[in-house]
Formats: C-alpha cells, structure tokens, sequence
C-alpha cells in the first residue's frame, strides 16, 4: 500500500455510501481529504474516525451542491487549492419512478447535481491540474448511462452525459498529465435506494454489491489506467467489444451524403407520388 502524501483528493457526496469509502481509501492511500455533503454530523463523525485511523488531514465542507452558493465555494477550493490532486465526482441522485409519475421539478433538480454540479466542479480543476501537469477526475457515472432502459429515463440521461463527458475529457486531456476515469456501478448497498423510493430490501440481492467492493473495484481499474470502469462485469471482454464497436463507426458518422438506405427509401416514395 502506498502511503507517502499524494496530495488532496476533495470528494463530493462523501458523508455516506460510495463516497464514504473512497474517502475511507484515498486516506490510507497517502490523500489528504475535502469532504463534500449536506450532512454535517455525519461529515465530522466520518472525518474523525479517518483522522484518527490513517492520520492524514481531513477538512469537511457543508454544501449543498444544487445550492448556487454552496456550489461556488466549493469551485473557488478546487480553483485555488493547489494540493488537490484527485476530484471524486460522486454526488448524486436517482430515482426508480417512470417518467410520467415524476414530477418535472425533481427531475430538474436531479440534472442540476448529476450533470451541471459536476460539469462546473470539473471546469473548476481542471485548469490547476493541466498547469500543474498531474491530477485524476473520478466521475460516478452508472451502468444506466449504457443500458438507460432499467431505471428513469432523466436519470439515465444524465448518467449517459457523466459517462461522455468523462470520455471526451480523458480524450482532451489525456497528453496534459490528467486522468480521467468513469465509473459505472451497478446496484450499489447505499441510501440511494431508500432516497429514491425503493428500499434496498426491495431488490433482489443476487444484483447488490457492497459499497466497499464497488469501490475497491473501481480503484483498481484506476490503477489499471482504465477509461472505464464496470465492476459488475465479469466478461470486459463485451465492454471491449462495444467499445470497438463505436469506435469503429466514429468515422463513417458524419459524411456529405446520407446513406444509401436512406436515399433508396427517399426515391421509392418520390416515386409512389
């Protein structure tokens, strides 16, 4: 285990679940920490128990990342401190309930912390971490961004755009010294359930991993440089092959003409008339 100083690594939704445990890891991986969540007594108990079992430093901040002002703060801290060298983007809200039965409000809340708190937290970083040539974005995405037919659809919206901002990102930034890693968990043993109306208990355990296992999985990818990483998926081979499958057609995705299948189909019709 490597324990001399990497730096800061400031985590968004850290009071519990997934963020808990990177905390958790990063410490004993040598990070000092920024916590970021909602919670206060939870945020202190948490960066006390970190404090007193790795001895690294620990500073919490109370923000409610859908909260403009909230929000800024924490962008000035990635802006301005120059020991942050890992952002955990893993703040995040999701919910079961089928498009027609949510309300519009919520849903737009939702895409206010999946997707713009995380694009602004990320604009804030980066900048510092080319300048200083080093740094690591983690972005918590969710195997809904690939299969967005299992959950809401605005939650798998969003979670599709973490995954290709993620993409995008490492394909910019990968020759200035950042990594950029997108994590796909599946069914997660977290709040998340309970805060989106569908208790834990609720689903079948046979698709339920631990936090601590999703997490160390997901380290481990990083460690393997993976661009993506889904540790549910015993066969990386099929991700290999999906992957391969999309790059193999960015090419032929944009030409002068449509394709012939299109312009047979457009003709037939012209000639019906």
């Amino acid at each position: 285990m490597n324990r001399h100083h990497q730096g800061t690594a400031l985590i968004t939704g850290a009071s519990s679940g997934i963020g808990a445990v990177y905390a958790e890891r990063l410490a004993r991986r040598g990070y000092d920490l920024i916590l970021v969540a909602r919670n206060h007594d939870r945020l202190v108990n948490l960066a006390e128990r970190i404090t007193n079992e790795t001895r690294r430093g620990v500073e919490i901040m109370d923000a409610d990342l859908t909260d403009p002002a909230s929000l800024a703060t924490v962008e000035a801290t990635l802006r301005e401190d120059a020991s942050i060298a890992m952002l955990v983007n893993n703040a995040g809200v999701g919910t079961h309930t089928p498009l027609v039965d949510s309300d519009v409000d919520a849903m737009s809340r939702m895409i206010d912390l999946n997707v713009t708190a995380l694009t602004r937290l990320t604009y804030a970083a980066v900048p510092g971490f080319v300048s200083r040539g080093r740094g690591a974005i983690v972005n918590i995405s969710s195997i809904v961004s690939i299969a967005p037919e299992i959950l809401n659809g605005v939650y798998g919206g969003t979670k599709a755009f973490v995954l290709a901002f993620s993409q995008s990102l490492r394909h910019e930034l990968a020759s200035k010294g950042v990594t950029v890693q997108a994590v796909l968990p599946g069914a997660t043993a977290t709040d998340f359930w309970e805060t989106g109306g569908l208790p834990l208990e609720h689903l079948n355990p046979a698709i339920v991993m631990s936090a601590g296992d999703m997490v160390d999985a997901a380290l481990t990818g990083f460690d393997r440089g993976e661009a993506v990483t889904i540790p549910s998926l015993h066969d990386g081979a099929k991700w290999d092959a999906f992957e391969a499958a999309r790059q193999a057609m960015s090419p032929e995705l944009s030409t002068s003409t449509p394709a012939p299948r299109y312009v047979a189909n457009h003709v037939q019709t012209a000639g019906d008339a």
